[in-house]
């Protein structure tokens, strides 16, 4: 009797495991998606990075309509991503995914329950974000596009092209959240004192504003510009990268579109590889596995882009050593 009550229990217990995976198996998700006011527009993020964490999403089984939908909330502002999250939040979406590390955690302002997957992020440790890679603890986890060689890679490049340069302007916009600038000036800084390179940092709020700092680069003996970036800065691109040229400053930057655009050399993360990659995690915490456990992914793959119609408007030579490494050169 003993044995035939355990086989009855198995049963019981398998049948409401089955149960339970046919009730999820037709559940139809809802993932949250907080993008830039700007999404839509034609640019890589939304022509290339995007369509590769869908695609990866797919490969996971994950078709859009069939077993989950989205909810898109385009907004650039504060007070519209904390709406976006409240919104959410009222609709109890299963995963929010967004871009930026200031984002995740305005959203995890608004919840804390619901899981939060980043499809690129700065320093998330270094920000207070999170407390460790390995182990983020709380709803945030995803992918990071931060890497610290980075700052110094941009520099060697710099001085490659320009074996005298000795004065760097890293510009940037707003302010950045004090745990990310310190991370950034650190590894920035560090990088330079070891090729010799003096580096000033300068901030800016208003485009225009421009004119003056860039006056201010040709005063201060800049050689060079390295260029921090993000969504608020973007909007000044064509402006700025204008006045580069016009100072015959060489510019570097972390995003493929600049260097289409103008900029002198692109590097940085693989943001299709990043994204595809983020999929993972929003396939796990699909099955159940919890955010706080899911160790934040760091960037493997970078892109290098050279612009040599910029070359050859500044009147520089960018090295073989840099162009046989370029995924992509802008003539």
């Amino acid at each position: 009797m003993r044995l035939i009550g355990l086989v009855l229990l198995a049963q019981s217990l398998l049948l409401a495991s089955l149960t339970a995976h046919a009730q999820q198996a037709g559940k139809v998700y809802r993932i949250g998606h907080v993008a830039p006011a700007d999404f839509d527009q034609p640019d890589p993020m939304a022509e290339r990075a995007w369509p590769a964490f869908l695609e990866g999403l797919k490969k996971l089984g994950w078709i859009e309509g069939k077993n989950f939908v989205f909810e898109h909330r385009m907004t650039s502002t504060r007070t519209g991503i904390q709406q976006a999250a409240e919104e959410f939040a009222r609709k109890k979406v299963d995963v929010i995914v967004l871009v930026g590390g200031a984002r995740a955690a305005m959203v995890q302002q608004v919840t804390r329950t619901i899981p939060i997957v980043t499809l690129a992020a700065g320093d998330l440790v270094g920000s207070g974000i999170v407390p460790s890679l390995a182990r983020p603890g709380g709803n945030i986890t995803g992918m990071q596009s931060y890497a610290p060689e980075i700052m110094g890679k941009r520099l060697q490049m710099l001085r490659e092209i320009n074996p005298t340069l000795s004065r760097v302007a890293v510009l940037r916009r707003y302010s950045w959240h004090p745990g990310i600038l310190a991370v950034y000036q650190q590894a920035t800084d560090d990088a330079a004192q070891k090729l010799g390179i003096k580096v000033r940092h300068v901030r800016f709020e208003k485009a225009d504003e421009l004119p003056g700092i860039f006056a201010e680069m040709r005063r201060e003996r800049d050689g060079a510009v390295l260029i921090w970036q993000d969504t608020a800065i973007d909007e000044v691109a064509p402006q700025l990268l204008d006045l580069a040229v016009k100072h015959r400053l060489p510019t570097i930057v972390d995003s493929s579109k600049w260097a289409k655009t103008g900029a002198l050399i692109a590097y940085g993360p693989k943001a299709t590889d990043l994204f595809r990659q983020a999929a993972t995690y929003v396939d796990r915490i699909l099955k159940g596995a919890k955010p706080g456990d899911l160790p934040i992914g760091q960037p493997t793959t970078f892109e290098l882009i050279c612009n040599i119609k910029t070359a050859q408007t500044l009147g520089v030579t960018i090295p073989q050593s840099i162009l046989l490494l370029a995924d992509q050169v802008v003539e």
